[in-house]
């Protein structure tokens, strides 16, 4: 059956296609390898607190909120005619050289705002070539090949899982055999292979300009015809009874004889700057209406008013529970398949229930997330006799299985208010409020952490912290009304 699923996809997209597909979504899922070692980095070289980290993360996550950008200008201005492949190949290009800087630059891994810098134009570069690859797989399966936008939905998404599968067990183990420049360099290998990649894939050019001045003169010529031809039927009226007639259609075929080449944009930039601003009114325009707007509304509420504690839990279960770095890779690991596990559990029992209920399920879940690390903090795990490992490792497989029942219901939503026509812009706006929303809660868990002075030698008032959180998880059950009533887990 795979192989027939596998012969059936090759021959609908052709095998250089999809290696591209798999390879940037497996990288995309890849960079837990990395990150695991970026964290330590942070920790025990440049020795920032743990508030400072997750405000560095934060920063560095940032373009991950403006993807629609990147969706625009991959659709309204061509790089020598193409649309998708020049940005593709530039987004790696970003990908790529922070990496191989970091490993062999000491200064640039040293320097807190450097490491910075080049983490933040490397998530430039993977921002731009997920929403590029997203558009490519939008064009792929239109028309005769819709059939496939499923399958190949699931390869991404499978790819992407393996992608963290691996990155998570082999970072941890890495990161106790080699130093972290070489884990750097080594990572810069799969962005290389991307970039070669890139050479294997042939795009069509767009109509050159001169095919669009071509037609620019012929329709002029063809008002130009036009105007005589109704021009010489005037002459044959008479010219008593006729006269305020022919008045009125000459001005009007003066007008038109004078605005028609005007209406034509003079330049290549003006033409870029017109479908720049219709792409973003057509936007905005589609944003602003209430059934689009509410739901993206409490999305991004339901992220924002949520004080993200995740890097200054690392610094605790690294500093006070002395868990190994390999540990923690496997607890991520764990992680990924409770991902796959709560999508399955959506399709399979929640898709049919009505969206109000499955977030409050989703947001109750997290808060009872937000009490096993209470329970850790606390010492509390002590008393009851479960080893630390256990509850850092059973709770990781909770808390992620829980935040696919708030993802899928976003996504489809998502699927679903997208007009025809601006599908794949759109949705990469939902995406980025969804990132951006994340984004500012983990600003908001930074400033959190430093106003309640949890340092690496600190972790006192960190119970207090969670305790914030767990509150913050259950407030934006308060405004689920945002969400239809009526609304379901169903794509259509």
């Amino acid at each position: 059956m795979w192989i027939s699923w596998a012969t059936r996809m090759r021959a609908s997209f052709g095998a250089s296609f999809l290696w591209l597909v798999t390879l940037v979504y497996f990288n995309q899922g890849f960079r837990s390898f990395v990150w695991t070692a970026i964290s330590y980095q942070m920790k025990d070289v440049l020795k920032l607190s743990p508030s400072s980290s997750q405000f560095l993360v934060s920063v560095a996550h940032s373009p991950w909120s403006i993807k629609p950008i990147y969706g625009i200008l991959s659709d309204c201005i061509p790089i020598n005619g193409r649309r998708r492949l020049p940005y593709l190949v530039i987004a790696t290009i970003l990908s790529l050289l922070p990496w191989l800087v970091l490993g062999l630059v000491t200064s640039a891994r040293s320097s807190g705002n450097l490491f910075a810098a080049f983490l933040t134009v490397q998530n430039l570069g993977s921002a731009m070539a997920d929403v590029v690859v997203d558009a490519m797989v939008a064009e792929a399966v239109r028309s005769e090949l819709a059939e496939f936008a499923g399958d190949l939905q699931s390869l991404s998404w499978l790819s992407m899982a393996l992608g963290g599968i691996f990155g998570s067990l082999l970072g941890g183990y890495t990161l106790s055999q080699l130093r972290i420049d070489t884990i750097f360099l080594l990572f810069s290998i799969l962005p290389a292979i991307q970039l070669l990649s890139c050479s294997l894939i042939k795009e069509s050019p767009l109509e050159s300009d001169g095919a669009q001045n071509h037609d620019s003169k012929t329709m002029k010529f063809k008002d130009d015809v036009d105007h005589s031809n109704r021009k010489n039927s005037f002459i044959k009226t008479s010219k008593t009874s006729k006269r305020k007639s022919k008045r009125n259609n000459d001005n009007k075929r003066i007008n038109l004889k004078y605005e028609s080449p005007i209406r034509q944009p003079r330049s290549r930039l003006e033409r870029y700057c017109i479908s720049l601003k219709s792409a973003i009114c057509n936007l905005v325009g589609t944003f602003k209406q209430p059934i689009i707007l509410r739901p993206m509304a409490w999305f991004f509420f339901s992220n924002i008013t949520v004080p993200s504690l995740s890097t200054v839990m690392f610094y605790y279960q690294t500093e006070v529970l002395k868990l190994e770095a390999s540990f923690l890779g496997t607890a991520r690991v764990i992680g990924w398949i409770g991902l796959m596990l709560g999508t399955y559990i959506y399709n399979r029992y929640l898709k049919h229930k009505r969206l109000r209920e499955v977030l409050l399920m989703a947001h109750v879940g997290l808060g009872i997330g937000c009490l096993l690390d209470i329970i850790l903090v606390s010492k509390l795990h002590n008393q009851l006799g479960i080893p630390a490992k256990h509850v850092v490792l059973w709770g990781s497989a909770f808390s992620d299985t829980i935040r696919q029942f708030k993802l899928m219901p976003f996504l489809i939503l998502s699927g679903r208010l997208c007009p025809h026509g601006i599908e794949g812009t759109l949705f990469a706006l939902f995406m980025s409020i969804n990132n951006l929303g994340s984004t500012l809660g983990a600003f908001l868990g930074a400033a959190l952490a430093s106003a309640l002075n949890i340092s690496s030698d600190s972790f006192h008032n960190l119970i207090f912290g969670i305790s914030i959180q767990l509150l913050a998880t259950l407030f934006p059950i308060s405004f689920l009304f945002l969400i239809p009533k009526e609304a379901t887990g169903l794509a259509s």
